[in-house]
C-alpha cells in the first residue's frame, strides 16, 4: 500500500518559490538493478552537493528499456524463447514495496530530495507488467505512482495499460508535481486531465530521442504554463551484453538512444539541455512565481477555458 505523506496535505499557497531541479540522462545496466542503483547513487551525490531538490530519471530505467527486442513475437505467433526472455525481464521488474523499491526510497531519504523514476512495474496480484513512474519524497516515502495508459506499438508486447486514475498532480512543498510517460504526452485528453488537477512542474520521462520530442516539450510547457522536465536514457548497442546483442532485431545501429533530456520554462524557453550522445544531467533553478506570472497571458484551466464549448469529462 502506498504510504500517504504529509506532503499531500500541504496547501499549495505555502510552496517555496525557488526550487533546484535536475533531469538525469543515464545508461542503465540492463536487467542489473544493483548496478543501476549504484550509478544513481553516484549521480545523486553530485546533485546533493549542488543543492538539488528534485531529480527526474528516465522511463523504465529499472530494469532497463528493452529497446530492439521482439520477444519472439510476430503477428499470430510467439516463440518459447521469447516467452523465456519476457519471463527473465519480469523477474527483475519492480514491485511496489520490494527490495528495489526500498532501495529507491532510501536514496530519496539519504539525499533529501524528490526522486521520480521510470520503472517497469509488476503487479502484486496479476502477472502483467506496467510502464510506471514512481514518486519518492525526501522522507523516503512513495507518495505517488502513475502507470502509462497506452503503450506504443511493440511496447504492447511488454506492458499492460494503466487505468488512468493516477493522472493527477501531487501537492508538495516544492510545488504541484505531475506527469505522463513518453507518447501518452501526445494524448490531448490526458494532458487536460493532468492540468485540471493543478500543476507547477510537469514530468515527462521518455524513450523518444528524436528532435520532434524537444519541440513537443516546448509546446507542452507553453500549453500547460508549467516547468517541463524530460529525462531520457543514453544507450548504445555495446551497453547490452553479448547475449542480448545477439537478440537484437537490428544489429547494425550503434547508438540506440541519443537522449535529449531537457528543462523548459513555462514560456517554452530551454533552461537546460538538451543533452545528446552522452550520459549526464542538467540542473536548473526554477521560480514557481513564474508559473503564476505566465498564466496572466494564458491559463489552460482558468481564463482560457471554454467549458461551455469544450466540456471535459471527469469520469474515472
Amino acid at each position: 500500500m502506498t504510504q500517504i505523506s504529509k506532503d499531500l496535505l500541504s496547501p499549495a499557497g505555502e510552496n517555496q518559490s525557488s526550487v533546484r531541479v535536475a533531469v538525469v540522462q543515464m545508461t542503465p545496466a540492463f536487467m542489473d538493478n544493483n548496478a543501476t542503483l549504484h550509478s544513481m547513487e553516484v549521480v545523486l551525490t553530485k546533485l546533493k552537493d549542488q543543492g538539488c531538490q528534485l531529480a527526474l530519471f528516465p522511463e523504465s530505467l529499472l530494469p532497463g528499456y528493452p529497446r530492439g527486442f521482439t520477444f519472439g513475437t510476430t503477428v499470430g505467433n510467439r516463440t518459447s524463447g521469447g516467452r523465456d526472455l519476457w519471463h527473465r525481464f519480469h523477474q527483475v521488474s519492480i514491485k511496489e514495496g520490494d527490495h528495489v523499491c526500498a532501495a529507491l526510497a532510501d536514496l530519496a531519504r539519504r539525499f533529501g530530495l524528490y526522486l521520480i523514476i521510470g520503472v517497469t512495474e509488476k503487479d502484486s496480484i496479476n502477472s502483467s507488467l506496467y510502464c510506471s513512474m514512481f514518486y519518492f519524497n525526501p522522507e523516503g516515502l512513495l507518495v505517488g505512482k502513475h502507470r502509462k495508459i497506452k503503450p506504443t506499438a511493440a511496447e504492447r508486447l511488454i506492458w499492460a495499460e494503466g487505468d488512468g486514475t493516477s493522472i493527477r498532480s501531487i501537492t508538495t512543498p516544492i510545488g504541484r508535481l505531475g506527469g505522463l510517460i513518453c507518447w501518452e504526452n501526445y494524448m490531448p485528453q490526458a494532458r487536460v486531465r493532468l492540468y485540471q488537477s493543478g500543476l507547477d512542474i510537469y514530468l515527462a520521462p521518455t524513450a523518444d530521442a528524436r528532435p520532434s520530442w524537444l519541440s513537443s516539450m516546448q509546446h507542452i510547457a507553453c500549453e500547460s504554463r508549467s516547468y517541463v522536465l524530460s529525462s531520457n536514457q543514453f544507450f548504445q548497442k555495446d551497453d547490452y551484453s553479448e547475449e542480448f546483442q545477439r537478440l537484437l532485431e537490428d544489429k547494425s545501429t550503434a547508438t540506440l538512444c541519443r537522449g535529449g533530456s531537457c528543462i523548459v520554462s513555462p514560456y517554452g524557453e530551454l533552461l537546460a539541455g538538451p543533452i545528446y550522445d552522452r550520459e549526464g544531467y542538467s540542473l536548473a533553478e526554477i521560480d514557481l512565481g513564474e508559473v503564476v506570472k505566465s498564466r496572466m497571458d494564458f491559463d489552460p484551466i482558468g481564463h482560457y477555458t471554454r467549458n461551455d464549448l469544450f466540456p471535459v469529462s471527469n469520469n474515472q
